[in-house]
């Protein structure tokens, strides 16, 4: 198969100084810093220079006469333990060492209220602390839509209340969930043990673009409107209808669902209504991130994986994050081929070579490939640039070796 070279013009605009950007906005609010231990939160994305971040969060705490800890909080994954979590936060560069801050990793909670669907609870650590900052990167979540998605507010329902919470959220189905979302918050608000938000926003790149210090009764409001600027940065396919999608990558690092769903336009959601763009006919995956740590929750969005992928599953990781969003679909494994090779010479076989796309994830989407009738269309696109020589798909002993 002939393919071409594309570059998007996506939105650049990093942040020059991340640390002092920590500091000014921290300083900006005003705050009565407790004297105490103050936790900081940390999930298990790939956020850009997250520990950067962190480390500058704990500098400028200890500044104003606070202990800072770091707090693993992400609901039900890597296995929903306390070591597992710690591994996690490990596995981003984040440790003891580097940070100057010791990691309180646990799975002991405290009901804080209840819902509809369950309590609502907080870690321990952060319960008993003298307060804690919230820090999370502001984007689109990959099950619902609303005006608060996934940020500061999901990190304080479902990263502090860890499983028990999440299993609270995720039981208010797709529909609900953005309500969920605000109720759930507004209990961990009123708890009192939020010090404050630290919303990160990323350019097109995965480039930390914006940092914003928020005072906790602004959260709320504040994170909607930097859900809608986020979207001025967020990165898409350049087309709205393809017949093959080859992702090379997929996995926590790129996203909760292993391929972030507002780009490959599949939610993977029974009795659910998808997204209407973009439009894929087959998805095929070739290699789960290293990073994600054997959680391959999301995997049943592709419609093809290699052998590979599939051996480096965690099927007890990933059932029990799957469990706990109750979306079971997204857990399938797919039909398993032998290499990349192999399925792309079998999709190629069974569906045609039209309209084909590879990318190397879902979160880095300035470099793609794409085949040759797909060409014409991108060269009028405004923000595509075509090289117009030709390669041929290389592959390196059955790998997928396109330069990304």
């Amino acid at each position: 198969m002939q393919v071409f070279r594309v570059r998007q013009e996506l939105v650049s605009r990093p942040l020059a100084d991340i640390s002092a950007a920590v500091h000014q906005q921290l300083a900006a609010l005003n705050l009565s810093v407790p004297s105490g231990d103050v936790a900081i939160t940390v999930g298990s994305r790939g956020i850009s220079s997250i520990p950067e971040i962190i480390r500058a969060c704990g500098d400028w705490l200890k500044t104003q006469g606070a202990t800072p800890f770091i707090v693993p909080a992400m609901g039900s994954h890597n296995g929903a333990t306390a070591a597992g979590q710690r591994s996690m936060v490990e596995s981003l560069g984040i440790t003891e060492e580097t940070m100057q801050m010791p990691i309180r990793s646990s799975m002991e909670v405290v009901q804080i209220g209840e819902v509809r669907t369950g309590p609502v609870f907080m870690d321990r650590h952060c319960f008993e602390a003298a307060g804690v900052l919230v820090v999370n990167r502001v984007k689109l979540h990959t099950c619902f839509a609303g005006p608060v998605q996934s940020g500061l507010t999901k990190m304080m329902v479902v990263g502090m209340g860890k499983i028990r919470s999440a299993r609270t959220f995720h039981s208010a189905g797709p529909v609900a969930m953005q309500n969920m979302l605000l109720e759930m918050g507004q209990f961990v608000l009123d708890s009192g043990r939020i010090l404050a938000g630290l919303a990160i926003l990323e350019d097109g790149f995965d480039q930390t673009a914006e940092l914003h210090g928020i005072r906790p009764s602004d959260i709320l409001r504040r994170e909607a409107e930097l859900l809608v600027h986020h979207r001025s940065y967020f990165p898409r396919l350049p087309v709205e209808q393809l017949n093959v999608l080859i992702v090379r990558t997929i996995g926590k690092t790129y996203s909760g669902t292993g391929m972030d769903t507002n780009v490959i336009g599949r939610r993977g959601m029974r009795d659910f209504e998808d997204l209407t763009s973009p439009r894929v006919r087959i998805i095929g995956a070739l290699e789960l991130s290293e990073s994600s740590q054997g959680n391959a929750l999301g995997v049943g969005n592709a419609d093809f994986i290699t052998r590979r992928l599939r051996q480096a599953i965690d099927e007890q990781k990933t059932l029990i994050n799957t469990l706990t969003t109750g979306d079971m679909d997204r857990a399938k494994i797919p039909a398993t081929l032998a290499d990349d090779e192999t399925l792309v010479q079998t999709i190629s076989e069974r569906y045609g070579e039209h309209r084909w796309m590879f990318i190397p994830n879902t979160l880095h989407l300035d470099t793609l490939f794409v085949s040759a009738d797909l060409v014409p269309e991108l060269m009028q696109h405004p923000q595509c640039h075509v090289d117009p020589q030709a390669i041929s798909v290389p592959f390196r002993d059955g790998e997928l070796d396109l330069p990304f």
